[in-house]
């Protein structure tokens, strides 16, 4: 039985994590939950699973987690501490990272440091501090297993065949709700048109990243770092259909591919499941409603976002601290309508021209870098630079 610590449990994949933990109880003991901000939610899960703790991150809700949760016997803790204390809690041999950003990170790090091995859904930590948590993960010996579905597919083709039989992989990105928009469309959009993906539900942050194609360079790096790749071993194609997740070639020509519908629960399971595999309790795969599988280059000058986050990881040391910090600031304006779809990568690129780097950063170097840059790309982003 796996006794897991689940930090992001409100968000889109803590959610269905928590539909594949409900249908599979006699597999599964909840020890911790926590949360950015949705109370309600959380509490409801708490009720629910009954965990021995619950955290909130943003403190000011804590009187009220407190208040909800009293006579459970549930401890309730608050703020980035509280988080750090669900992620590590003893009583758990397993932390499911979902908590999205940057926030993810020290949670994850802690994690780590006490002895858990990882599911990993929040990409940002590996982003940020990849060569850092896998070098943790390897002295202690504990594993860090993808949930995102395209890691999860590539890991899924790497069963069995030496790293170094690898010669290539090839992430494959739906392309987002403006792939087929001219670019001259595309600096004016908003983020209520951008929020319309065509193939996947997820949480409002990723589905931004997803149109700017940030998210499929953040997979980029966190391939890198999971896998050991160099990055000139790491290819994107745009895959419409989002059935084939990701793809191995190996040195000998032969491509190993992994399908399945849009959804996050296969990923979620194989995750939690692993070394074994569950029947799932949602649709399988149909091969007569596949009408057609395409595969086109990305729009690299159109979307810039996506070189961007290639050139910072050629670079390393601190500079992807500063492009995920920018790029959070950035989406955090354009989701608040201060900013439009074109200034994402203008508030980034600025944020980068000014960065002092930092060749080979301790956490505590890449917090504070990443708190330099969220300044630095708030007034980037309010037009109040001098």
């Amino acid at each position: 039985m796996k006794k897991i610590s689940l930090i992001g449990s409100t968000g889109s994949i803590g959610t269905q994590t928590l539909e594949v933990v409900a249908a599979h109880p006699d597999k599964f003991e909840v020890k911790a939950l926590a949360a950015r901000q949705s109370l309600d939610l959380l509490v409801e899960q708490a009720l629910k699973f009954r965990p021995e703790m619950v955290a909130i991150l943003d403190e000011s809700l804590l009187p009220q987690l407190e208040q909800r949760l009293s006579g459970t016997g549930i401890e309730a803790l608050g703020g980035m501490a509280g988080v750090i204390e669900a992620a590590r809690i003893s009583s758990a041999n397993w932390l499911v990272s979902s908590l999205v950003g940057m926030a993810g990170l020290q949670p994850s790090m802690a994690a780590l440091q006490s002895g858990k091995d990882i599911a990993l859904a929040n990409k940002e930590t590996l982003v940020v501090a990849g060569q850092l948590m896998m070098e943790e993960a390897r002295q202690r010996k504990l594993q860090v297993l993808p949930i995102d579905s395209e890691h999860s597919a590539l890991f899924q083709c790497f069963q069995g065949q030496p790293m170094d039989r690898v010669e290539r992989i090839i992430i494959t990105a739906s392309g987002g709700p403006f792939r087929k928009l001219p670019k001259e469309e595309l600096p004016k959009l908003t983020s209520a048109q951008a929020l319309k993906h065509p193939t996947w539900t997820m949480g409002a942050k990723i589905t931004i990243d997803s149109a700017s194609l940030m998210n499929k360079g953040f997979e980029v790096l966190e391939a890198h770092h999971l896998f050991g790749l160099s990055l000139e071993q790491v290819d994107v194609w745009v895959h419409p259909q989002s059935i084939v997740h990701s793809l191995v070639e190996f040195v000998d020509g032969s491509v190993l591919a992994q399908l399945g519908p849009p959804d996050m629960r296969t990923p979620i399971s194989y995750a939690l499941s692993y070394p074994d595999r569950w029947p799932p309790i949602w649709s399988r795969l149909e091969l007569k409603h596949m009408k057609e599988l395409t595969f086109e280059e990305p729009r690299w000058d159109d979307f810039p976002c996506l070189k961007l986050a290639f050139e910072c990881g050629k670079k390393g040391g601190s500079w992807c601290a500063v492009l995920n910090a920018a790029n959070e600031v950035a989406v955090e304006q354009f989701l608040q309508n201060r900013i439009l779809f074109g200034d994402l990568a203008r508030v980034i690129e600025s944020t980068l021209e000014a960065h002092d780097p930092i060749s080979r950063p301790t956490l505590e170097q890449l917090i504070e870098v990443d708190v330099w840059a969220r300044e630095f790309a708030s007034r980037a982003a309010a037009g109040t630079l001098r």
